[in-house]
């Protein structure tokens, strides 16, 4: 499989998590306080949004033979410095990584308000994120 197809299969993927997100964009934050099971789903799909995101910069990087990221952040700044995403939005949404280290290392920490936030003001994020990728590598 070469890294188009890993792409599109990760792209597919990630759109997949988010869909499932946003059928939850108006949750209030009590509820997600209630129902365990509810914000495990939420939590699991933002992240596996996230870390899809994460591996298609990771394909890129490598393909392009650009400098090795340290963090996951720096995954989506070097896309951003490299011309494969615009600059300001790679730098917002870097957010998206820091948020993943939250999700899965200090799961106990989770902000239940900046999850409800995301939730009803970031998503929009993924699909431009996607499509950026896409007119990237329609362009090589």
């Amino acid at each position: 499989m070469d890294d188009r197809e890993k792409i599109a299969r990760k792209l597919r993927n990630m759109q997949k998590y988010v869909e499932f997100l946003k059928s939850y964009r108006s949750i209030p934050t009590e509820r997600l306080e209630e129902d365990y099971e509810l914000r495990s789903a939420i939590e699991r799909n933002l992240q596996l949004a996230i870390e899809s995101s994460l591996d298609i910069g990771e394909y890129l990087i490598a393909a392009r033979g650009l400098r090795k990221p340290e963090t996951y952040r720096e995954v989506l700044e070097i896309l951003g410095e490299a011309g494969i995403l615009p600059e300001e939005f790679a730098a917002r949404f870097s957010e998206a990584a820091k948020f993943r280290t939250i999700l899965v290392h200090m799961y106990a920490e989770v902000d239940l308000e900046m999850l409800c936030e995301i939730l009803h003001s970031n998503l929009l994020d993924f699909d431009e994120f996607a499509r950026y990728i896409v007119r990237y590598l329609e362009q090589v």
